[in-house]
């Protein structure tokens, strides 16, 4: 199985089809509201507006496991997310990654990236994976590191021809 072809929900319930975005490079990135990273929202964003253009779709699973960093629901994140960084980029329902009540797209996105030493365990929000034009999971980059640092790896991932 592909990871274009799950549906996770939207924030208002409706299935997501990954395959809307067949072609494109994904960002996919697990978000806090209440985190020490949330400020990456700010370059997510950037990420976002300087290559949508070029096909970069960058996706945020809100996710509530890591010190209960995300208690609202999806409304609330998501007017906390445009009123405080302008987010514009898709924000899903909230997730959880790691263990038995994990979303498939993690699961999925674990199982080809696991990670440091192997274990797939999301360590914390803002966990970022980056998936090729082909739905192939190309990167994965820990919490720490921040989505300037890795825009040199989605510019040679939209760079590749689409499939």
């Amino acid at each position: 199985m592909s990871l274009l072809d799950l549906a996770p929900r939207s924030a208002d319930g409706a299935p997501y089809p990954l395959a809307q975005h067949r072609g494109k490079v994904l960002l996919i990135v697990n978000t806090a509201s209440r985190c020490g990273f949330t400020p990456q929202y700010e370059g997510l964003e950037a990420l976002w507006r300087r290559h949508r253009e070029a096909g970069l779709v960058v996706i945020g699973f809100p996710c509530n496991q890591f010190g209960g960093q995300e208690p609202g629901d999806e409304a609330e994140i998501a007017r906390f997310c445009s009123l405080t960084y302008d987010v514009s980029f898709p924000l899903l329902a909230k997730v959880e990654v790691n263990g038995a009540g994990a979303d498939p797209v993690f699961a999925h996105l674990k199982h080809e990236k696991p990670g440091l030493f192997g274990t797939g365990a999301i360590k914390w929000n803002f966990t970022k994976f980056l998936v090729g034009r082909d739905g192939r999971v190309i990167g994965r980059y820990p919490p720490q590191t921040k989505p300037a640092d890795i825009e040199n790896a989605v510019v040679a991932a939209l760079a590749e021809a689409p499939p």
